[in-house]
């Protein structure tokens, strides 16, 4: 009879599974990828330190310029479907184009910025991304060399 492999593992405790989806669906809600619980966000882009429920620490994250390049992507596709829909059907002056899709996509984008940062923070806190592994990876800035002010 032949025994069940297990894989073998070194180094200590095993790891939490962080499922990826779940954890994005809580970024995107403002809260804690961890527990669900915790606010994300102290401010309208300011993520918290620590999660005022679990504890967890959050001050890794890097969401950096991603978030507003998926707000680009996800906008533009978007309202630029809706623009070229409306000009086959109606064609309507530029100026009527201008009142209606200029507003229309600053509205948008700030709907969708704040969710898409959260989805980006729960993303790399699931993938162990930044210091998010238990690291101290950001006491080092690798542009610099020295440590981070």
């Amino acid at each position: 009879m032949a025994e069940p492999q297990q894989t073998a593992s070194f180094g200590g405790t095993p790891k939490v599974d962080r499922p990826i989806g779940r954890s994005i669906k809580r970024g995107m809600l403002g809260r804690c990828p961890q527990c669900g619980e915790g606010k994300l966000f102290r401010a309208f882009l300011k993520p918290v330190d620590r999660c005022a429920v679990c504890g967890e620490d959050l001050h890794h994250q890097r969401a950096d310029d991603l978030p507003a390049y998926l707000v680009i992507v996800v906008v533009g596709h978007v309202l630029m479907t809706g623009y070229l829909v409306t000009e086959v059907m109606y064609r309507v002056s530029p100026w009527v184009h201008l009142a209606i899709w200029a507003p229309l996509s600053v509205v948008a984008a700030i709907l969708t910025i704040q969710p898409i940062k959260g989805g980006v923070i729960g993303l790399q806190w699931a993938c162990r991304m930044h210091g998010f592994d238990g690291s101290d990876e950001d006491t080092v800035d690798p542009g610099r060399g020295g440590p981070l002010a």
